[in-house]
């Protein structure tokens, strides 16, 4: 394939994007598959000679969407969504065209500035702090274990960057349970360890217990343990729990602990001055991270971390042998020190076509609307004989079972997707099984929404 024969498929690719969306409807939202089914239908070995690309598009389109959970439609109620606006797909086709790497300001300057630009317009979008910055990672996930190493270098007097751990104190790090499973990633990848990840137990509201989180800290201290750090949750996974982060700060300021917020999910919906008192108090951590990937319409891989002060960040995680010196000096910003991998993909350009393309006040409605389409459902299931709701809708989402027991819940929800008109998954709350529901697809319209309503009366 050359680049004529780019152009001609680009345009077929194109066409096909086009009827794949106006089709979704039409497909069951979960793959119909069982495992192995599209590896068994794949050669066991690569050709040795060149392919034509009728044949390999074909291929394509015989072998892969059928094998897809289709993670745009509209009807995907599971996870959290993973949004890609059309906005979004272009700038995605801009980029893989023009293949940039974006390690350094010198291989990239377009890359590093864009990016410089659209963590401003989200520090501002947010009602953050002006003086705050930050960096695009490719997941939550990566953000977190950015923080959680920092959290651990700056305990350690960045002792541990090296000399190791193996001499260092035992390193403590804390969180409610109803954080994700990210920062359990982070403190193992970190060398901290799953068993030093203190769960701070919650209140009636599954937020933080201050009280409780001094206590830990105090006793972890009197045990000749060093404490690092506070991951706080903002919309967590299972049931959108919200940790009051202005009732725990002050213990992190008493023990000179720093900070980091978990907003991976409900972080897009600041934007709305309505929802951005579940934020209270994160303007005075110092760190940050959100995916607009799950609720903007930017789409997978773009998670962003906003950072009070990077040096002690930079500080973990920057490293400049002779071949990644900059000659233009320190005035410039190496991105690649902020985070840990070195190659990195230019992020910023999607996020500047979404955000130009619908404005903040168009992905404002969106995540308005949402917000109100799942509190309208919740309410229409609420008043089902035999179906109860587990947790209350934060944002958009909340929980829901039978009232038949964990075992008939279950059921349901198996009947459920292997329907295919919806999609949903299970989470663990109280000790139940139970159903979640969170709703955010960028082409989801009210009567997706309500379609869970009819579909679970089809199946029960």
């Amino acid at each position: 394939m050359n680049h004529d024969d780019l152009n001609h498929w680009s345009k077929r690719a194109a066409d096909w994007i086009t009827d794949y969306h106006a089709t979704l409807r039409d497909r069951p939202v979960r793959a119909q598959v069982s495992p192995g089914d599209l590896l068994a239908r794949l050669p066991a070995t690569a050709p040795d000679m060149a392919e034509p690309p009728e044949d390999i598009f074909a291929d394509f389109e015989a072998l892969i969407p059928g094998a897809l959970t289709h993670w745009q439609h509209p009807r995907f109620f599971a996870y959290f969504p993973a949004n890609a606006a059309p906005a979004s797909m272009l700038a995605e086709q801009l980029m893989s065209g023009i293949g940039a790497q974006a390690m350094l300001w010198q291989t990239s300057p377009a890359a590093t500035e864009l990016e410089q630009g659209m963590i401003r317009w989200l520090i501002r979008a947010l009602d953050m702090p002006e003086d705050w910055t930050g960096t695009i990672h490719d997941s939550a996930t990566t953000a977190t274990l950015s923080a959680v190493l920092t959290m651990r270098e700056r305990a350690l007097g960045f002792a541990g960057l090296t000399e190791g751990l193996s001499d260092q104190p035992r390193l403590r790090i804390y969180a409610s349970a109803q954080t994700h499973s990210s920062v359990d990633k982070a403190v193992r990848l970190a060398g901290i360890g799953q068993d030093n990840l203190v769960k701070v137990p919650v209140r009636d509201d599954l937020s933080m217990d201050p009280d409780a989180l001094t206590r830990a800290i105090g006793a972890d201290v009197a045990a000749g343990l060093m404490p690092a750090g506070i991951v706080f949750c903002a919309g967590g996974t299972a049931v959108g729990a919200f940790d009051e982060i202005t009732a725990c700060l002050p213990v992190a300021r008493a023990h000179d602990l720093m900070t980091h917020v978990d907003a991976a999910w409900a972080g897009s919906a600041m934007i709305c001055p309505e929802f951005r008192t579940l934020l209270e108090g994160a303007e005075d951590c110092d760190s940050l991270v959100f995916n607009p990937h799950k609720w903007m319409g930017a789409q997978f891989d773009c998670a962003v971390q906003l950072i009070r002060d990077p040096v002690d960040q930079i500080r973990t995680l920057g490293l400049r042998p002779d071949y990644l010196q900059t000659l233009e000096g320190d005035e410039v910003t190496n991105f690649n020190e902020w985070t840990v991998p070195l190659g990195r993909r230019m992020r910023a350009l999607k996020l500047w076509f979404v955000l130009r393309a619908h404005g903040l006040d168009g992905i404002r409605v969106r995540i308005r609307n949402h917000v109100a389409w799942t509190r309208e459902l919740c309410e229409v299931l609420r008043g089902e004989p035999g179906l109860e709701i587990t947790s209350e809708p934060r944002l958009s989402l909340f929980s829901f079972a039978l009232t038949g027991g964990c075992a008939a819940t279950e059921a349901l929800l198996t009947r459920i997707n292997a329907d295919g008109r919806i999609y949903l998954t299970q989470t663990t709350h109280a000790g139940r099984f139970v159903i979640r529901f969170t709703c955010g697809t960028w082409d989801c319209t009210r009567d997706d929404v309500m379609a869970v309503w009819e579909v679970i009366r089809d199946l029960r």
